[in-house]
């Protein structure tokens, strides 16, 4: 299942996401979105999780906390 991460932090890196997820299951991809012409982060991540218990508990849990003083929300991937 593939979950949405917005309103992020442009300090979040992907490790931070990977380790935030993973606390709630296995995370096969994450790809944190970069402008490209700066190179800095564009606020949102996109994060692949195979088993879809798992994404839906990381969904449950991590939607509108704070994460380096952002809240972040998250939500299914269209």
């Amino acid at each position: 299942m593939k979950l949405l991460a917005r309103n992020l932090s442009r300090s979040t890196t992907e490790q931070d996401l990977r380790v935030l997820f993973s606390a709630h299951g296995t995370v096969t991809e994450c790809n944190l979105v970069l402008d490209q012409e700066t190179g800095k982060s564009k606020g949102f991540a996109f994060i692949e999780m195979p088993n879809e218990k798992e994404a839906k508990l990381a969904l449950a849990n991590l939607h509108e906390t704070k994460v380096a003083n952002n809240k972040i929300r998250v939500k299914i991937a269209q």
